[in-house]
């Protein structure tokens, strides 16, 4: 079965400051047991924030580094899932009803990316 990463995006500079509804972790906890009985979930996991992460880049034969935090950079990765779907329909479907459980004022994004197998 194909592998999905679905990368969640966030804007780190609009971020809630009044944190997670009551219901919120008791959502997602039961959407994360679900999906991982259906032996979907195959790892997950949040990031730390841009201000303690390096970009490292390579042009012209050189290596530059750059410390965080990344105040160009209006969406970041916030999290990540990785998946293994029958298909790119299902990959989508949990997706969806992730980025659903998220409260209606928030600005919550994913992109979701096929693993290329070799």
């Amino acid at each position: 079965m194909p592998r999905f990463l679905s990368l969640i995006r966030i804007d780190e500079q609009d971020l809630p400051t009044d944190g997670f509804p009551a219901d919120f972790e008791e959502r997602m906890g039961a959407l994360m047991e679900e999906i991982t009985k259906a032996g979907v979930m195959l790892d997950t996991a949040g990031l730390l924030p841009t201000s303690e992460g390096t970009r490292v880049d390579w042009s012209g034969g050189k290596l530059s580094f750059t410390d965080g935090p990344f105040t160009e950079t209006k969406e970041v990765v916030g999290g990540y899932a990785l998946l293994q779907c029958k298909d790119k329909a299902e990959a989508l479907e949990w997706t969806k009803r992730f980025l659903s459980i998220h409260p209606t004022n928030w600005h919550v994004g994913a992109e979701l990316r096929q693993i290329q197998e070799m």
